[in-house]
């Protein structure tokens, strides 16, 4: 999908612009057009962008064929800017899905050109106040990009909530119901923030550059707004850091808490077995092999009854002391 909004010098706005159109829209160096290209194959957009917008042939391959972690290029004319929106996904069992889509940016002092494979909420939020307020249009391209930026970061905000979230919940779980599923649980959430940190951190360089920089396409008002996105990545970087910290620390927890139940195991084990030492010794010693009792007050003790009654009671006490243990989780 190919989809354009244009805003000329006189503030009149249009969303119906066809390719063709584009090169008459850049002659317009009052006016602010957006081109959006959303999932279309590069044999569509590098006309486009090559022709039309006349892109580096590096930048446009770097925008189509590549994937990369968030940078920013200075090509003179126009920038070339790598950023990030965040995909988070929790299934039924509570685990969560952490993962970025790349979104390239082209700006240039009257025109901003985005591609995307996929849909990217943040971008749609911006288009669509766009659409309803004119008035976003008429601050330049670099407030523009400004916007989509700011968007695309907030995204983030959302997703670290319910990452800290499922760790207050693995918490819980520990003191009542650990099982080896929670130890997944915790590795996901690391592999998680890991993702996410493998994001923040270049994409708070770019956000520093754009801020502290000095390219042409920026003025200095711009460049202020750019500075509030990056300290909106700092303090994402310090509570991704953070809870980074604390899962470890939950992990080393979930450890203690198994050792410990391991250890009152062992004990209530070791109290059985103790107890059941004077009786192993005289069974052991009452069953050697002698058949009749010298005694004769004891021929009761050989008689089958006594024999069914013994069997029984071996086959039945490990069965109950097995039933017992199962019942009590520790097998």
């Amino acid at each position: 999908m190919i989809r354009a909004l244009y805003c000329n010098e006189n503030g009149v706005c249009r969303i119906d612009l066809k390719p063709e159109e584009f090169a008459q829209a850049l002659e317009d160096k009052q006016g602010l057009l957006w081109v959006d290209f959303q999932g279309e194959p590069p044999e569509v957009c590098e006309p486009i962008l090559r022709q039309t917008f006349g892109f580096h042939p590096l930048a446009v391959d770097d925008a189509l064929q590549e994937s990369h972690v968030p940078k920013v290029d200075d090509w003179g004319q126009y920038l070339y800017i790598v950023l990030h929106a965040v995909l988070y996904d929790e299934d039924e069992e509570h685990k969560e899905h952490v993962d970025t889509l790349e979104t390239d940016l082209f700006l240039g002092p009257n025109f901003v050109v985005t591609h995307h494979d996929q849909s990217v909420t943040a971008l749609e939020r911006v288009w669509g106040s766009c659409q309803r307020d004119e008035r976003h249009l008429r601050h330049g391209a670099d407030y523009l990009a400004y916007r989509m930026a700011d968007e695309l970061v907030a995204e983030y905000m959302p997703a670290v909530e319910a990452i800290e979230e499922a760790i207050d919940r693995i918490e819980d779980q520990i003191f009542d119901t650990a099982t080896p599923e929670t130890v997944e649980h915790i590795f996901a959430l690391k592999r998680a923030l890991l993702r996410l940190r493998r994001i923040v951190m270049p994409q708070r360089e770019v956000l520093n550059k754009l801020a502290r920089g000095d390219f042409p396409v920026l003025d200095a008002e711009s460049r202020a707004f750019f500075r509030d996105v990056y300290d909106h990545l700092v303090r994402l970087n310090d509570i991704n850091e953070s809870m980074r910290d604390l899962l470890s620390g939950v992990m080393d927890t979930y450890l203690s808490v198994i050792n410990n139940r391991m250890n009152e195991t062992m004990k209530t084990l070791t109290i059985i077995a103790t107890l059941f030492m004077p009786l192993s010794f005289v069974v052991g010693f009452f069953g050697m092999n002698f058949f009749q009792p010298v005694a004769t007050s004891m021929k009761a003790w050989t008689t089958e009854l006594a024999l069914g009654v013994t069997l029984a009671i071996i086959a039945l006490a490990p069965t109950g002391m097995l039933f017992w243990a199962w019942r009590r989780g520790w097998i």
